[in-house]
């Protein structure tokens, strides 16, 4: 057992006893965090840091899974949070402050004229898929990208146990920057795709007309377009992806940008197709719930009032453009994937050069989490990192590399892991 992680064990071994990945979050959990060379239970954090439960201080890329744009208990988002806990958080009726927080969504998204407010993500997507569906009368779905956990979303996933194959039948993946492998699925299934839905970015940005193709297409179709804006909004821009690229969706999700941490979606959208949601059931208990709509509320206001993602923007570029560097002057461009937009920078390795993903990931951790820094791969930059923060950053990378590109050379790192790698990875912030 590692002493600098000795409780974190000690607690992991509990976990796997009462849950069965010992955590509520694949990318929290010892599936794809290596056992012995991580962190895995934090105790608190504030700002850009977080610490875990052996007192071991991060300064934190990975943000919560991406929520944490203004920082760890910002002062705005606590002081609303706390205000508003003296009132109460869920009543027998609505409450004002789901209007408030609407009439910012909608001065603020462009495809945004009607709001319907859940807890997570999934909720949203799944809520957009049944409300397209019901009102084009279609049951086919082309998708791109991770968009949830329910059946329609992974049906054609590595993580498709317990989906029925006649589920499977009715959703179909196309790639991204591709618009031909979209094509085809129209072609196939000639009016009967109801939807598209898709992260309108990720890792990599659109090649131009791609998303304006896809737009055409479905407005020619009579697909309703859905854009999945749960990492590109309040990231991207205030608007989200659609308000930077210019391309507009018929309906759009957001969620982890949305209240620095506290659980809230919303599902967005022109008014002609969110009014048949009167008929569509949709219907949460905690959907107006509104210590996060608080939260909200006062994040929300603080994008319109502090240059937030410019800042994020432009820290984040710093980042990138550093680690593009030291990649390239490591010649470890076959190593890792460097791309992304400022708002969040990918550096993810990549199978190759004699060593697996989980191979090269696990040293990268271990090398990473020993020097205090909590990343996974995408670096969620928040309001508060500092430029140190960044600096600091890339000072542990222009150590980490070369150790690991000689490492690669001399065929030495098996030898140097210090556990062993697990076999699932992922990035998809779940």
């Amino acid at each position: 057992m590692s002493v600098r992680y000795a409780q974190s064990e000690l607690l992991l071994q509990e976990a796997l006893g009462l849950f069965p990945t010992g955590t509520q979050t694949a990318m929290k959990s010892a599936i794809s965090l290596p056992t012995g060379i991580s962190p895995l239970f934090a105790q608190k954090a504030q700002g850009a840091r977080i610490w875990d439960v052996d007192g071991n201080e991060y300064v934190d890329f990975v943000g919560a899974l991406g929520p944490i744009t203004l920082g760890y208990n910002d002062p705005d988002v606590t002081t609303a949070v706390r205000e508003q806990l003296e009132s109460g958080s869920i009543f027998s009726l609505s409450h004002p402050i789901e209007l408030e927080v609407a009439r910012l969504l909608k001065e603020m998204i462009p495809c945004c004229e009607m709001v319907r407010f859940g807890k997570n993500g999934s909720d949203m997507t799944t809520t957009a898929i049944r409300l397209a569906r019901a009102i084009t009368g279609r049951d086919h779905i082309a998708l791109c990208g991770y968009h949830g956990w329910h059946d329609w979303s992974v049906a054609h996933s590595p993580h498709h146990a317990g989906i029925p194959e006649a589920v499977r039948t009715l959703s179909h993946p196309f790639k991204y920057n591709d618009f031909d492998s979209l094509d085809s699925i129209f072609r196939e299934h000639n009016g009967d795709i109801a939807a598209v839905i898709m992260e309108p970015m990720r890792a990599v940005p659109p090649q131009e007309g791609f998303l304006e193709a896809i737009r055409e297409r479905c407005t020619k179709c009579g697909a309703v377009l859905i854009f999945d804006e749960i990492v590109t909004g309040f990231r991207w821009a205030n608007g989200g992806a659609q308000e930077l690229f210019g391309v507009v969706p018929d309906l759009a999700i957001f969620a982890k940008g949305l209240s620095n941490g506290f659980p809230l979606s919303a599902l967005v959208g022109f008014q002609k197709l969110m009014k048949p949601l009167a008929k569509v059931h949709a219907s949460l208990t905690y959907g107006g719930e509104t210590l996060s709509l608080a939260a909200a509320k006062a994040v929300l206001e603080k994008y319109r009032r502090e240059p937030v993602v410019d800042t994020i923007k432009s820290n984040g570029k710093r980042l990138l453009d550093g680690i593009t560097r030291l990649v390239k002057s490591h010649e470890l461009t076959e190593v890792f994937l460097v791309d992304g937009d400022p708002a969040l920078p990918f550096m993810l390795p990549q199978e190759g050069l004699g060593f697996s993903e989980p191979e090269l990931r696990t040293y990268f951790l271990q090398e990473m989490f020993e020097r205090g820094f909590l990343v996974l791969g995408a670096h969620a930059v928040s309001y508060a990192h500092a430029e140190e923060d960044i600096d600091y950053l890339l000072t542990a990378y222009a150590e980490v590399l070369p150790q690991l590109a000689e490492a690669i050379r001399n065929k030495t790192l098996s030898s140097l892991l210090k556990t062993i790698p697990p076999q699932q990875s992922t990035t998809n912030w779940r």
